[in-house]
C-alpha cells in the first residue's frame, strides 16, 4: 500500500449528490466555452449574415460569412478586400462593402466610372460596364483625397449601395473585420477573394 496514497470517505453518493455534481460539471463547461467563444469573437473572427443586396452579384441576400479580424489588427486594409464595418450612420449595424482607395489615394466618379489616383479602375468583380453614380458626398467629377487613416468604400452593386459615395470615408476602427470566408449556402462554399 502507497503510504502516499490519501483516500476519502467512500460511501455512496445519494441521487441528489450526483444531480448536483453532473449540474456543477455542465455549468463549468458552459463557462469554458463560453470563455473561449468570447475570446474567438473579440479577437478573431465574427459570424455575418448578409443582408440586403448592396454587394451583388458577389454577395447574396442571405449569405452567411466569417469575419476574420486578426489581418487589420497586425496590418491595413488592402485595395478590393471585401470588409465588415460599422455603419457610420448607425454603430449597432455593420455593412459589407469593398475597399476602393487607401489613405493618400485621390478618388473620382465620372463618365459613371471610378477613377484612383487618377486612373480608371477595373472593377474585375463586377459585370462588364456596371456603370458607377457620384452621390452626395462625391459628388460628380469631384476629386477627393483619403487622408491619414481614411478609406474610400463602395458596395459591388453601384446602383443600390449605401457607401463612402453618400457618407465619406470610414477610418480603420470602423472596420470590424475582412469578410474571410462564405459558409452558406454550400453552392458559394469558399474563401472570399478581391476578385
Amino acid at each position: 500500500m502507497d503510504p502516499n496514497l490519501i483516500y476519502g470517505d467512500t460511501h455512496p453518493k445519494g441521487t441528489f449528490e450526483n444531480l448536483g455534481s453532473h449540474i456543477i460539471d455542465f455549468i463549468q463547461t458552459l463557462v469554458v466555452f463560453g470563455a473561449i467563444f468570447a475570446l474567438f469573437y473579440l479577437f478573431v473572427g465574427q459570424f455575418h449574415k448578409v443582408s440586403g443586396l448592396s454587394m451583388f452579384p458577389t454577395m447574396h441576400d442571405g449569405d452567411f460569412l466569417l469575419t476574420e479580424k486578426l489581418t487589420y489588427k497586425l496590418g491595413d486594409p488592402k485595395r478590393g478586400q471585401i470588409i465588415v464595418l460599422k455603419n457610420p450612420r448607425d454603430e449597432s449595424q455593420d455593412f459589407i462593402k469593398r475597399v476602393i482607395a487607401l489613405p493618400g489615394d485621390t478618388v473620382k466618379v465620372e463618365g459613371d466610372k471610378v477613377f484612383v489616383n487618377g486612373g480608371q479602375i477595373a472593377d474585375a468583380y463586377l459585370p462588364t460596364n456596371t456603370p458607377t453614380h457620384a452621390g452626395s458626398f462625391l459628388t460628380e467629377g469631384t476629386t477627393i483625397k483619403a487622408g491619414p487613416n481614411q478609406y474610400f468604400v463602395m458596395g459591388d452593386n453601384r446602383g443600390h449601395s449605401s457607401d463612402s459615395r453618400e457618407w465619406g470615408t470610414i477610418t480603420k476602427q470602423e472596420i470590424v473585420g475582412r469578410a474571410f470566408f462564405r459558409y452558406w449556402p454550400p453552392q458559394s462554399m469558399g474563401i472570399l477573394t478581391n476578385k
